[in-house]
């Protein structure tokens, strides 16, 4: 799929250009892509190395929540939930364990341990279902969870944000717990719809109930503030929080004798690694998205979008972040390149670059996931599985442009 993409935005930028120069006479066009094209590859270059330090921090503190515990605490607190929205799973089976470690991992932004932790509960799933070829119930559920993407601590928004000059890189926190969270309900409910989950188990309720109670009270608490004072205490809540994370963290290794420091150390060569590894990907996207801006096919494409919202009558500032969140169930790389190239052009703090970051926090990227926990497990049959993680998608997607304008619209 991400080749299919990455090929599109060529082809189509060529195309646009070809047209650009023979009926408008643009006889600039094509140097404008070639100009996009170089100055796009060193600018990837530029944010690789940029990233380098922040993600060392941050893996480096996400290593010290793993040793002190705090992911295990997760999952001991999730597991009375997951044993009742998967009736067919026992209560005692591993794959319980393996589901819950993988969701808590997401939550804390740990994506290098979620996804084998993934297959691992993909798999422990697959030994339960009497259709190997067939996605079970509980194989579903699992996954259309993991597409809506629960994510407490959003650490690569948050350092890309910084990179590209973002004065308060957390204030897009709050906004994108609440979308996220709503990413998830609306997943859960269109399969609790599907499958005839029951929603009003008593331990379903407490939990919903509870997770809902939070964020029905920062929406209350927030909803009464005036919008400057809104966006100054959710950056103040949303710093508040990410701190007293860390020393949770901390805090933990210390009770649990664990050497904080050397597991920093260790997360950290981690973070260097992976800003290594990531800069390829950046070139290829932020190239390939450069030239399709650059021809001028992305403005003819968010120009339809635009007429398209002035003919109901609805603000149109929204439509910048689209391509974000249009790419967002089919490439997790690509849309994380659009957010980029949205907070370039038109600034990490503008409107459209919060509601960019705040997409692709929303929610995970459904094709992707479907395509490697499926895969890996040889199902070929999934039935309602893409159905409801477009769903669940859908639903964050809309919830984070209503919260982008309520906090910074």
């Amino acid at each position: 799929m991400l080749n299919i993409i990455w090929i599109f935005f060529f082809l189509a930028a060529f195309v646009t250009a070809l047209i650009k120069l023979v009926f408008f006479g643009d006889q600039q066009v094509f140097a404008h892509i070639m100009e996009a094209m170089f100055s796009l590859s060193k600018s990837a270059f530029e944010i690789a190395l940029g990233l380098t330090g922040v993600l060392a921090l941050w893996l480096g503190i996400m290593r010290i929540g793993e040793r002190s515990g705090f992911v295990m605490l997760l999952t001991q607190s999730l597991t009375p939930l997951f044993s009742r929205l998967m009736p067919d799973v026992p209560k005692d089976h591993p794959a319980l364990g393996a589901i819950v470690m993988n969701i808590s991992a997401n939550a804390l932004g740990l994506d290098n341990a979620a996804t084998p932790l993934g297959i691992k509960a993909m798999q422990e799933l697959q030994t339960l279902n009497p259709h190997p070829e067939t996605a079970s119930n509980a194989q579903i559920l699992f996954l259309v969870i993991n597409t809506s993407g629960v994510t407490l601590f959003p650490v690569t928004i948050f350092t890309y944000r910084a990179q590209l000059g973002a004065l308060n890189p957390t204030d897009v926190f709050i906004p994108i717990l609440i979308a996220t969270y709503m990413s998830t309900l609306t997943g859960l409910l269109a399969v609790a719809a599907v499958q005839k989950i029951n929603l009003l188990d008593k331990v379903v309720m407490a939990y919903l109930g509870g997770f809902t109670l939070i964020v029905a009270g920062l929406l209350g608490y927030f909803a009464s503030l005036p919008q400057q004072q809104m966006l100054e205490q959710s950056a103040t809540m949303s710093n508040v929080i990410l701190f007293s994370l860390v020393i949770l963290f901390i805090g933990g290794a210390v009770y649990k004798g664990v050497n904080a420091y050397d597991a920093f150390i260790e997360g950290a060569k981690e973070g260097f690694q992976t800003a290594t590894m990531i800069i390829p990907y950046l070139v290829a996207m932020l190239v390939a998205i450069g030239v399709f801006r650059a021809s001028g096919a992305l403005d003819l494409l968010a120009d339809m979008a635009r007429h398209a919202v002035h003919y109901f009558g609805f603000d149109d500032r929204f439509v910048d972040a689209l391509p974000t969140a249009l790419m967002k169930p089919f490439s997790g790389s690509g849309a994380r390149a659009m957010m980029i190239d949205t907070m370039k052009t038109h600034g990490a703090d503008s409107f459209a670059g919060r509601l960019a970051s705040i997409v692709q926090g929303s929610t995970e990227t459904t094709f992707y996931v479907l395509a490697i926990y499926f895969g890996s497990v040889g199902i070929k049959h999934i039935r309602h599985a893409a159905a409801c993680g477009i769903i669940a998608d859908f639903g964050g997607i809309v919830a984070a442009i209503v919260v982008g304008y309520w906090f910074f619209g």
